[in-house]
C-alpha cells in the first residue's frame, strides 16, 4: 500500500507552480486537490526593475530567492534584447533553493553560489565573499516578502538595491472542489510553501466559511515548507504540525508522509 493512499492533500501553491508537488504526492497515492492561494503577476510598475537592469554592469551580485524573480528578470531582459545568459561578465548570481537554481541552469545562467539550506538565512551565513563594498541587486516580490537579505548585507557594508520584480496576489475565491473537501472533513493535510500562501488561504477560507473557518482544519495536518512559513502558520492557523527538511517541494512531500503516518498511528 502506498504511504498516502486514500488520503486527500490540499496544495496551496500558485496554480502554475503545482506540477512537481502534485506529481510526487500522487505517486505516493494521495488524492491532490488544488487550493491555489497565489496569483503571480507583474508589479504595479516596471520602472524600478527596468532601471536596475539597465545598470547591471554596475552590480557585483544578483541575488534570487525565488524562481518567480528569475522569470520576471529574464522576461524584462528579453524585452531589452538581453538575457541572464548574456549578462555582464563581472556579474555573479546567487540563488536560494533548488528550483531557483534549476531554472537558472535551464536559462543558461547557472548560479555561482547556492547555499546548502534552501532559505535566505543560509545564503547570508554561507555567502562566499565579504559583503563589504559590494553592490547587490535583489529582485523580489512587491509586497509581503522578507527584507532579511537586504538588511543583513547592508549591515555587512554592501550597497543593496531591492526592486519589485513580481507580485503575488490573493485569488478571488476558493475552488469548489477544495471548499467541498474541507466542508466534508476529508482533507488529511494542507501544505504551505510560503507565508503568503498561509495568509491568503486564511482570507479565502474566512470569505467562504466565515469567522469559524479554523474548525474546518481541526483534524487536518498543517504542513510548512520552512521556518518563516511555520511562523506564519502559528500566527494565522494557531499551529503547525510538520516542517519540511530540506525546505523544498520534495521535503514538503516527505513531511506530509511523516505527519500523516504519525497521525494515523495516534488515531488522528
Amino acid at each position: 500500500m502506498l504511504p498516502l493512499e486514500g488520503r486527500t492533500v490540499l496544495v496551496t501553491r500558485a496554480q502554475e507552480q503545482q506540477g512537481e508537488g502534485r506529481r510526487q504526492l500522487e505517486q505516493l497515492g494521495a488524492q491532490v486537490i488544488d487550493l491555489p492561494a497565489l496569483v503571480i503577476g507583474p508589479p504595479d510598475e516596471w520602472g524600478p526593475l527596468d532601471d536596475a537592469l539597465d545598470e547591471l554592469d554596475e552590480f557585483h551580485w544578483l541575488l534570487f530567492s525565488s524562481a518567480n524573480g528569475v522569470r520576471a528578470v529574464e522576461e524584462r531582459l528579453q524585452r531589452l534584447g538581453q538575457s541572464l545568459a548574456r549578462r555582464p561578465g563581472s556579474l555573479r548570481i546567487a540563488a536560494v533553493g533548488r528550483k531557483t537554481a534549476a531554472l537558472l541552469e535551464q536559462l543558461g545562467a547557472p548560479a555561482d553560489f547556492v547555499p546548502p539550506d534552501f532559505v535566505a538565512d543560509s545564503l547570508i551565513e554561507h555567502f562566499p565573499v565579504s559583503g563589504w563594498g559590494l553592490r547587490l541587486l535583489i529582485p523580489r516580490v512587491q509586497s509581503g516578502g522578507r527584507t532579511v537579505l537586504a538588511e543583513a548585507f547592508g549591515e555587512a557594508g554592501a550597497r543593496v538595491v531591492e526592486v519589485a520584480a513580481y507580485e503575488s496576489r490573493c485569488p478571488d475565491h476558493i475552488p469548489e472542489a477544495a471548499a467541498s473537501a474541507l466542508a466534508s472533513g476529508e482533507v488529511a493535510a494542507i501544505s504551505f510553501s510560503s507565508g503568503k500562501t498561509v495568509t491568503h488561504t486564511a482570507q479565502l477560507l474566512e470569505a467562504r466559511f466565515g469567522p469559524d473557518w479554523r474548525q474546518l482544519l481541526a483534524s487536518t495536518q498543517i504542513i510548512s515548507i520552512g521556518p518563516q512559513t511555520s511562523q506564519r502558520c502559528q500566527e494565522v492557523m494557531g499551529r503547525v504540525d510538520a516542517e519540511a527538511t530540506p525546505h523544498d517541494i520534495a521535503g514538503l512531500v516527505q513531511a506530509c508522509v511523516q505527519a500523516l503516518g504519525s497521525a494515523k498511528h495516534t488515531g488522528g
